[in-house]
């Protein structure tokens, strides 16, 4: 087979007919996120405290699995319209009131998904799926964009860099002076998505939530990587592992950008336990508590999850 860019090969990989993100497994089959289980439910309540804090009642979760979070805010916040977005259909396990919208995958988004009022959009680790250019710095010192044999994933750097990720690369992350084998995987594509996304909501606030770093903290080899059955596996995009990079967070339009520690914290959530006496009078309701301070220690942990980043971009027409 003939070595494609990587972004057309990961596309293909996770969105194409038999893509990664369509297999009846889905995504939770292979990794958890905060959105599952336990961490789920407390993510939850944090959002429908931000829908609060934003003044809106609507939540829209893109890139959404097969609506673990979405369940989650249901069971919490009844009160709140939720509209999922992901490539296949409507699980039927969803509560009835769930509305939902396919997604042809990527960067590409459903045409009814437009002129949002009233909303919170939560797009968590949509971007790191987002496919993008990776380009890598010969021996020469100059760039080439990384080409890929999609069933063995073996790599050759001898494509062309275009004009706008050189452009992109130019004002976000330098290629001059990068050591030979150095790797960049090409936000461009990634500020384009959110971009469009942000484009799509007339009154409302915007949430990322994926890991990536920021000028200061650019990764010299790159971030590509697979997840398979739990396990970091080697990039290949055949169609059976997860395929994720990185997000040049800072480079996002944005209004406010914290970590998921901080962000959790601002919000109100704290994992003190419950007390000791509690387990007497109420031992559901005291197993419960520790259940539940156990997730917000899990969700905060500088060095795990609470080192995620939160972008937040607000909008208001008229």
């Amino acid at each position: 087979m003939d070595p494609v860019p990587w972004r057309d090969a990961w596309q293909q990989a996770l969105y194409g007919t038999d893509g990664f993100y369509r297999r009846d497994e889905g995504p939770a089959g292979h990794f958890t996120t905060s959105t599952h289980g336990p961490l789920g439910a407390v993510l939850a309540e944090a959002l429908g405290r931000l829908a609060d804090r934003e003044g809106v009642t609507h939540v829209v979760d893109v890139g959404c699995g097969r609506g673990e979070l979405l369940g989650a805010l249901h069971a919490v916040r009844p009160d709140l319209a939720l509209t999922g977005v992901d490539v296949v259909e409507r699980p039927t396990a969803l509560a009835a009131g769930i509305h939902w919208l396919r997604s042809p995958g990527g960067a590409t988004l459903p045409d009814d998904l437009r002129d949002l009022d009233d909303v919170l959009v939560v797009a968590h680790e949509w971007l790191d799926v987002v496919p993008c250019t990776v380009v890598e710095v010969d021996g020469d010192g100059l760039p080439h964009e990384v080409l890929v044999d999609a069933a063995a994933g073996a790599e050759e750097a001898t494509g062309p860099v275009t004009d706008e990720d050189a452009a992109w690369c130019a004002a976000h992350w330098p290629l001059d002076g990068l050591a030979p084998g150095s790797r960049v995987e090409v936000g461009l594509a990634r500020d384009r998505a959110w971009g469009d996304l942000v484009s799509r909501v007339r009154h409302g606030t915007l949430l990322a939530v994926d890991y990536g770093h920021t000028r200061a903290t650019r990764p010299p080899a790159g971030t590509l990587v697979g997840y398979r059955a739990g396990t970091t596996v080697p990039a290949v995009p055949d169609g059976t592992c997860d395929l994720t990079a990185h997000v040049a967070v800072d480079t996002l339009e944005q209004d406010e950008r914290t970590t998921q520690r901080d962000a959790l914290r601002a919000l109100g959530l704290t994992a003190a336990a419950p007390d000791i006496d509690l387990a007497r009078t109420d031992p559901p309701a005291y197993l419960a508590g520790l259940a539940r301070a156990s997730a917000v220690r899990a969700l905060t942990d500088p060095d795990g999850l609470g080192g995620f980043w939160w972008v937040l971009r607000r909008v208001a027409t008229g």
